[in-house]
């Protein structure tokens, strides 16, 4: 038995034009860290709750390691987060996330990403997005996407309302000791399928079926109350 088939999400693949999604192997791990240690935002933006990329580079590697290596350890019906490697030619770039809790009751999830300096401003965070959002309403039946960025990230928020996600309030967090606030968004399943065409790029999804049947996604969705 292989590794994709004895634990599925290694076999799940997304695939559209150049990118590539899927669960990245410990030596693509290694390949993300690089990149994040060569950029994720020019200086002054804060567009994470914690800068980890920052600081001393053996304790970004180890940090990346476990945050992956826990959600792979962790992932059940009830709870569940896939961290998507993006590969451009077969080179990662960046990752795209998405997590649950009680997915197969509630069909929602949260979706997050960051991609290397280098390669944003080039539409590839777009491009990355609706692959993960295709996979979700497409491929796992979700019926609501949420996300989030910070007031003072303009391009994640832009992104956000581009693609046709709804405003959904807002949240206050401590960032570093300092209080920075959150705009939420919601996509719906009806404007997903009510999307212009432009947001329809053509996109493959492999191995599906075997990680719908681990996270236990094959019950009904419930109705609305």
């Amino acid at each position: 038995m292989d590794l994709d088939t004895a634990f599925p999400p290694f076999g799940l693949r997304l695939t559209s034009g150049d990118l590539e999604l899927r669960m990245p192997h410990d030596g693509e791990l290694l390949a993300l860290a690089d990149v994040a240690l060569a950029g994720l935002h020019a200086p002054g933006s804060r567009p994470f709750m914690r800068e980890w990329n920052l600081g001393d580079p053996a304790r970004v590697r180890i940090d990346l390691l476990q945050f992956h290596w826990r959600r792979r350890a962790a992932m059940s019906a009830e709870s569940w987060a896939l961290e998507l490697v993006v590969l451009r030619d077969g080179v990662p770039i960046g990752v795209q996330g998405a997590h649950a809790a009680e997915f197969p009751l509630l069909r929602t999830a949260e979706t997050e990403s960051w991609l290397g300096l280098e390669y944003q401003g080039q539409g590839i965070g777009r491009r990355m997005r609706l692959m993960m959002l295709h996979l979700l309403f497409e491929g796992f039946g979700a019926v609501e996407a949420t996300t989030g960025a910070f007031a003072d990230n303009p391009q994640s928020n832009g992104l956000s309302r581009s693609l046709g996600y709804t405003p959904n309030g807002q949240v206050r967090h401590d960032r570093e000791g300092e209080v920075a606030t959150e705009h939420r968004f919601r996509m719906a399943r009806e404007t997903w399928d009510a999307r212009p065409a432009e947001h329809r790029p053509d996109i493959t999804l492999e191995g599906v079926g075997p990680v719908r049947a681990m996270l236990g996604m094959d019950e009904p969705a419930a109705a609305p109350a």
